[in-house]
């Protein structure tokens, strides 16, 4: 199932891709009565587990039933729209999100400039702050303050679906709702006085800013990857690819990362955490390349989908 958060007025509300369309639960409960169970909160939806996820099935498996005049009155209440005609917003607002770095064999070596990078210590990881997260359907931001080096990192991330706090891992993966992509948008002037200073904060600065975490656009079900070690990842800037890599190249597996940053950090439904950048980011070419204003970015993950954000400045 591939979940979705739809940008409706007066609140948002979930619902659900289908092809090319987007079912919203809550308007076709009116329809399908079954689906007024279907919490309006991401959240909420993906902390009922396994039995409200399978309430969302069983409405979408009515929906493939095809009864044509079922179809139509959900076309005339507005509960099933084209997607080209339904603004979406991030898949979920989450409380956290933790974006894994130093993730990729690639992407170390493109940054350290070493056929043979060397791994430092455990995983790691930094906060990006909520306030920074936009939609599919939302324009990425170039600051008035330093606009010249806005950067990509396409990051095939997982979604929480219960609470996960010091977990083993080999029951990891099942606190997993699901899987989806975030931009880790960074501004690279203070990567390079992170490495001048060796201060990690400056780094971690630049990728705080308003619209640098774009979401989505779908949430997909853990059931639907088979496995997310063999996945691929394309980023592309105005259809040209500038990252293009496979999950295996991780360094850390995922069901080690969630129980080693457990450790510390208490999952809940609807959190975030990364899988990190592989090779390609804007930064790592030569000559360095940076999004500019009129630019599309678009990130690629084998079954989640496509993300894809236009550039605007800031006065825009």
């Amino acid at each position: 199932m591939k979940l979705v958060t739809i940008d409706s007025f007066p609140a948002t509300c979930t619902g659900a891709l289908i092809d090319d369309s987007v079912l919203n639960f809550a308007r076709a409960s009116t329809i399908i009565p079954i689906a007024h169970w279907i919490p309006t909160s991401m959240p909420a939806l993906l902390a009922g587990g396994q039995d409200g996820l399978d309430i969302v099935r069983r409405v979408l498996d009515r929906i493939q039933e095809n009864h044509a005049d079922e179809l139509q009155r959900l076309v005339r209440c507005g509960a099933l729209t084209s997607r080209a005609k339904t603004r979406l917003d991030a898949p979920v607002r989450p409380g956290l999100v933790l974006s894994h770095g130093r993730a990729y064999f690639s992407h170390l070596k493109e940054m350290q400039k070493s056929d043979k990078p060397k791994v430092e210590g455990e995983p790691h990881a930094f906060m990006k702050t909520v306030n920074a997260i936009v939609g599919p359907d939302d324009p990425i931001v170039l600051p008035i303050q330093f606009p010249d080096m806005v950067d990509f990192e396409g990051e095939f991330s997982l979604v929480f679906g219960a609470d996960c706090h010091n977990v083993d891992e080999a029951e990891a993966m099942k606190y997993v709702a699901g899987y989806t992509i975030i931009n880790d948008v960074s501004a690279r002037n203070w990567v390079e006085n992170f490495n001048t200073t060796g201060d990690p904060d400056l780094n971690r600065m630049g990728k705080q800013l308003r619209s640098f975490c774009p979401i989505g656009p779908v949430i997909v079900t853990r059931d639907e990857i088979r496995d997310p070690h063999d996945l691929t990842l394309t980023t592309t800037l105005n259809d040209k690819v500038m990252q293009k890599a496979h999950t295996s190249d991780l360094i850390y597996k995922i069901p080690y990362l969630i129980a080693y940053f457990a450790r510390w950090y208490p999952f809940r439904p609807g959190d975030i955490l990364t899988t990190g950048s592989p090779a390609g980011v804007g930064y790592g070419h030569n000559p360095k390349v940076f999004m500019k204003a009129g630019d599309t970015v678009a990130i690629n993950v084998t079954g989640v989908g496509t993300l894809a954000n236009r550039i605007v400045n800031e006065d825009a």
